[in-house]
């Protein structure tokens, strides 16, 4: 009840300067030119103001009527802000969930920082609470999925390790809605069913996010293997909701974040329109292919091209990029070079933390790590390595191998051999620089889950670029 009464009275506080202007306000001529909920209030306080100035002769009945039509416009405009300011009654449930967390953890955290805690007292609490915040997430995804994702990537370098490691999860593993509302979205979209336009559309989601989810299909006019980027229903207004809902929090306890999320309104807002995603995906890739940066292996990266005649507002429709999540591929090449060092994540305890720090120790050649000269040279030796073993292996096999009950020696392939990981970060500087620098158009919410890793098993590890719903651009001379 108490956090209830903290919500209303942030409410109430939003519309007192409203109350104080309607009350100035008289004319039906003035009242005639403001929004709805501000009329609603306006003539409340005029049918208030006015009932007080009745002779007494009919003076029973206007104060009635007066009472009356005031009670039910301040009714109408308390409805209006729910729906206009809140996102109507889902979104006031919402509003109060969200409170339920952050005003009693706010206090808790406001207390520390007067008690002046110790550090091992900062670290139960950081656990505690960013751990209780990913249950709220899981539980009201929208927007706090996005705010997550900040705070895995340490947006701002706001967030504490403790933080950022619990909300890494929401860089892969996002909800999802069940298929039969995908394709009821995909149906309504096209008018037709979905066979009609897919041969093939996979039900499991390869991806999720915030805004919607992502599934492998096949194109029913030429066979094109493509990738179906799917928005979730309603999830715009709970998206505004959940803004405001932060906003009017932060207005009160950390007012120094109210001009950074109106900004993030702004920005966030423009993801909500798939056609205007696909358009933006198609400049970028076409200024890269200009710049010879994207397009085959042979370049620094692959950006999915898009089928804009399949494009809706609820459906993207692009060409699949076949490869994992950078960071995962990174991860993996990590525990593959360790394994063949003998020194397995086991060894470590299951620390992954210990066994990256011996890693970096391993391949660190000089004071901030090796250079993409120096890992190119290692891989060539290693390389050199493998041929030499698989020359051994196929002698042997052909040899020895013949003989009935002999095991046959394996042979290894490229994927065996390290991942230039300083090359990656010269090529995604590059790109990047590039977009902004030069072309003035670029992915202004690049963090890790927007960027895949291609041809690992080939042995030509290439970027792949995805996610387009946020393209800033710079005039020539802003860049």
């Amino acid at each position: 009840q108490a956090r209830i009464a903290i919500m209303v009275m942030a409410m109430g506080q939003r519309y007192t300067n409203i109350m104080q202007a309607a009350l100035r306000v008289r004319s039906s001529a003035a009242i005639g030119h403001r929004p709805l909920t501000q009329r609603c209030l306006l003539f409340s306080a005029t049918a208030s103001a006015g009932s007080k100035n009745t002779s007494s002769g009919g003076g029973a009945r206007n104060v009635a009527l007066g009472v009356a039509s005031g009670t039910l416009l301040t009714t109408a405009a308390a409805i209006a802000y729910v729906n206009n300011h809140v996102g109507g009654s889902d979104g006031l449930v919402r509003t109060i969930s969200f409170y339920s967390l952050a005003i009693p953890k706010y206090i808790q955290y406001r207390a520390h920082m007067i008690m002046q805690s110790p550090d091992e007292v900062w670290d139960e609490l950081h656990e505690e609470t960013s751990k209780a915040g990913l249950d709220k997430i899981m539980e009201l995804q929208g927007f706090y999925v996005k705010s997550g994702q900040m705070a895995a990537a340490n947006i701002g370098n706001a967030f504490p390790k403790i933080w950022q490691d619990t909300m890494s999860v929401l860089q892969d593993e996002c909800p999802s809605e069940p298929f039969e509302v995908v394709k009821s979205i995909v149906e309504s979209e096209y008018g037709c069913n979905l066979n009609d336009v897919f041969e093939t559309f996979e039900e499991t989601p390869i991806g999720a996010a915030s805004i919607g989810q992502v599934h492998r299909a096949t194109l029913k006019r030429d066979g094109s293997k493509v990738v179906v980027k799917i928005m979730y229903p309603g999830v715009e207004n709970i998206f505004r909701g959940d803004v405001r809902t932060i906003k009017m929090f932060c207005e009160v306890a950390q007012p120094v974040h109210v001009a950074p999320l109106i900004e993030i309104e702004k920005q966030f807002m423009t993801e909500f329109d798939y056609v205007l995603e696909a358009q933006q995906l198609e400049k970028v890739r076409k200024n890269m292919m200009a710049a010879d940066i994207a397009g085959d292996a042979s370049k620094l990266c692959a950006i999915p091209r898009p089928h804009l005649d399949l494009c809706k507002k609820r459906i993207l429709v692009m060409d699949e990029l076949n490869g994992n999540k950078l960071i995962t591929e990174l991860k993996n090449d990590m525990n593959r070079q360790m394994e063949r060092m003998n020194k397995s994540l086991a060894k470590f305890g299951g620390d992954e933390a210990e066994m990256q720090k011996s890693f970096t120790k391993e391949f660190a050649l000089g004071e901030n790590g090796p250079t993409s000269e120096q890992y190119e040279t290692l891989i060539k030796l290693l390389d050199a390595k493998r041929r030499a073993v698989n020359a051994y292996a196929a002698l042997y096999n052909y040899s020895v191998g013949l003989i009935p009950g002999t095991k046959r020696k394996e042979y290894q392939d490229k994927s065996s051999l390290p991942i230039n990981h300083a090359k990656l970060i010269d090529d995604l500087l590059h790109i990047h620089g590039h977009q902004v620098l030069v072309d003035g158009v670029f992915n202004g919410d690049p963090h890790p889950g927007n960027i895949l890793l291609l041809g690992v098993k080939e042995g030509k590890p290439q970027l792949g670029l995805i996610d387009y719903g946020q393209v800033k651009t710079l005039t020539k001379e802003e860049r």
